[in-house]
């Protein structure tokens, strides 16, 4: 069985589902198990737009960082929720523009942090650590930010397909505004999440993944609470937009079957 033969089963609940893992399974990923490959599919009969929409959210990451490093000049990127390796990551990216980008990756799955330590070793610029992403002050203050992140320079604080894990008591909202506070000006905030119009959806879906996820997800929200995160910010063109509309490289990517929801977001810059 492969949960039984993955060494990280004893330090992980391989029987309750995580969202980092449902989508590393959707974008085709080794790095899950059967509870989640099972969740993800379930989650696909409720909105079947799903594994689209993931494919694109990826591909939106990509492009933002790839922006930011060649047309902004960014070299530093702290990547909150930052989930499962795959190809072509934020290091990956930023560091093919500049070799000296440097890369902080965040989460709180523990198979995060092994496969992506085991992945960065020999990468001196870029590290992983284990931490809530509502933790500002303590992952600003890990002793592997302070090495690689001076915050006397712009950074780019990613927030990509993640603030729909944290519940509205949680305050998503406010956990943006006091990374902004901690940046300097010139810095940018990339910020997307789930939504949808239809309150059918975001009830099915958030029921559904707090269940699935033993209460570890905050909920679908809507478009007009996306735009509160950017407050006091300077939205970069093309604006707040479904994310596979932000600056497309062309128009090959997948398309969603159904628009039950959609990931929305975009680039904001601290003045």
């Amino acid at each position: 069985m492969h949960q039984a033969k993955n060494p990280l089963s004893t330090m992980i609940d391989v029987n309750v589902p995580t969202a980092a893992r449902m989508y590393d399974y959707y974008l085709g990923g080794k790095n899950n198990y059967a509870v989640d490959r099972e969740a993800a599919d379930k989650l696909l009969e409720v909105v079947p737009s799903t594994q689209a929409l993931a494919i694109n959210n990826r591909r939106f990451l990509r492009r933002v960082v790839r922006v930011l490093a060649q047309e902004y000049g960014i070299r530093q990127f702290i990547d909150h929720g930052s989930g499962l390796p795959t190809q072509d990551n934020v290091h990956q990216v930023a560091q093919r523009v500049d070799e000296g980008c440097r890369v902080v990756y965040v989460d709180n799955d523990p198979i995060v942090l092994a496969h992506g330590r085991a992945l960065l070793e020999e990468n001196e610029n870029t590290t992983v650590i284990q931490a809530d992403m509502r933790d500002t002050q303590g992952i600003f203050d890990h002793p592997d930010t302070v090495r690689l992140i001076d915050f006397d320079q712009p950074v780019a604080a990613l927030f990509v397909s993640v603030l729909h894990c944290i519940p509205d008591s949680g305050d998503p909202a406010g956990l943006i505004r006091r990374v902004a506070d901690r940046l300097v000006p010139g810095s940018f905030l990339v910020v997307c999440q789930l939504v949808s119009d239809d309150p059918e959806t975001r009830r099915a879906v958030t029921e559904f993944m707090d269940v699935q996820t033993h209460g570890n997800w905050g909920r679908v929200r809507e478009p007009q609470d996306v735009h509160r995160y950017f407050e006091g910010l300077e939205i970069i063109e093309p604006g707040l937009v479904e994310v596979s509309t932000w600056r497309p490289d062309s128009d090959l990517g997948p398309k969603q079957a159904t628009w039950e929801w959609q990931e929305y977001g975009g680039v904001g810059r601290k003045p």
